[in-house]
Parts: C-alpha cells; structure tokens; sequence
C-alpha cells in the first residue's frame, strides 16, 4: 500500500501499455503520437531535374531515421517472437518512454532517467505504422530544415523541439501513462519552417494567409486524431514542440530568405 509507484510497479498494476487500434503491439496506452503532415506550398524540397539526392535524406536527417527504424526494428521482431522475448517493447518502454510520474515520486529504472526520458521517447513508436508516418514527414520537413540552417542547425532545432515536446507534455497531462514518438519534435520542424515562412512573407510584404491556413490545418488534424484515438494523443507534446520550434527557428536564424541566402 505504502510503495511508491515506479514505471515498471505503474505499467504492471494499470496496463499501462496495450495494443493501439489496427496494431499488433503492446502498446495503446503508450501513447503514439498523432503525425504532422507538410503542406505543399510551404515545405519545398525541390531539387534540379535528375539530380537524385532529392530521393536521398540528408546525412544529419538519415541518422535519425536509422536510430528510430533500428529501434522500432527490434521491437517489432521481439513482438513477433523472432528476437529476445515478447515482453522486449514493454521493459523498452519502462526505460526509455516519458513517464511524467517520474518527475514526481516515482522511483525511477536507473538514476538518470528522469532526465534520459527527455531525449529517450522521441526514438521510440507505438508500431509499424506509427513510425512509418513520422518517417515519412521527417524526411520531408528534416531536408527543408538543413538546407534553411545547415546539419548543425537542423539537430539543435530537432533536439530543442523534443525537449519542448517532453516538457509540454509533462506542464499539460497528468496521467501517468508513458508517452513515445517523434511527433513532437516533427511538429517542431514544421513550427520552425512556418517561423521562417511568416518572416519571409512578411519582410516581401505578401500575405500570411498561407501560414495561418497551415496552422489551422495542423489544429484541426490534431482533433480530428484526438477523436479518432479515443483521446489517446499526447497533443500537448505537439504543442510544446510547435512552439520550441518556432522560437529556437528564430534564434538560429531570423533573417528572411534573400538574406540568409546571401
């Protein structure tokens, strides 16, 4: 009775972590995050005519790419039953997810996990397809963020939006279920370029019609999924993301477009 919860006691004691809708996991109270989708017009990753690396992701993006497939690789696998044990996705989860009960009295899995989790649970999904969404739009929005800021831009951008993501999530939700995706993060990106978007429009004197119409679709696909999951979507970790990523966007680099070009 008098035991203080910890992620490992917590996710034994609620089910903390089942099957999302559609999806073999153990994972529906892990939240997966909803994705966030670029919008033509305002994400352009276009490349001259036949040169191929526009179907090749960016150095600094194809590391986060190749950490969050190895991962959610592993764990398919293990759900499967073709690597280590079944339970592999659950005691993956107990480590590296956020848990906000961890920040409270909750006795954590190692010392630094209150502190890991901040980066930890952005490289984890709640399934195939979850990370096949978040992929895909990472791919889109991580080549729009390196050509606008370089390499070493684009991971200060990507890892300042996780954090943002983590801390919305842990200032909004009370729950104490865990929370894994990099949708925070993605939304990080897409706040960035819409940052840049708005000083550029703005500095050219041209409507900022478009990148208000983006911010609205990307708040009516969050209650669209918030339905559609049963209001399993960590929203908060999106809105802490959007908004790190748009200031840290105007820190790194504030110019408008011809400028920053020069």
């Amino acid at each position: 009775m008098g035991q203080r919860p910890s992620p490992r006691s917590d996710a034994r004691q609620r089910g903390a972590i089942t099957v999302l809708p559609g999806q073999s996991t153990t994972t529906r109270r892990a939240l997966a995050h909803g994705p966030v989708l670029s919008h033509e017009g305002v994400v352009s990753t276009a490349r001259p005519p036949g040169d191929t690396r526009r179907f090749l992701p960016d150095p600094a993006v194809a590391v986060v790419l190749v950490i969050a497939i190895g991962v959610e690789l592993a764990l398919y696998l293990a759900d499967q039953g073709l690597l280590g044990t079944r339970g592999l996705r659950r005691e993956v989860y107990q480590f590296a997810g956020f848990w906000p009960g961890l920040l409270g009295d909750w006795e954590p899995n190692y010392p630094l996990q209150p502190w890991a989790m901040f980066l930890t649970y952005a490289f984890l999904h709640g399934g195939v397809l979850h990370l096949v969404v978040n992929m895909v739009t990472l791919w889109s929005l991580g080549h729009a963020a390196v050509a606008r800021v370089g390499r070493l831009g684009f991971a200060v951008l990507y890892a300042a939006s996780i954090i943002g993501g983590a801390l919305g999530y842990a200032a909004l939700w009370n729950d104490p279920v865990p929370m894994v995706g990099a949708s925070g993060a993605l939304f990080g990106l897409a706040g960035a370029w819409l940052a840049w978007e708005y000083v550029d429009r703005f500095t050219d004197r041209a409507g900022l019609w478009p990148v208000l119409r983006v911010v609205l679709m990307l708040i009516a696909l969050n209650a669209v999924m918030w339905w559609s999951l049963n209001g399993q979507l960590a929203w908060q970790t999106h809105l802490g993301g959007f908004i790190t990523g748009w200031i840290v966007a105007m820190l790194i680099d504030p110019r408008p477009r011809a400028a920053a070009q020069k």
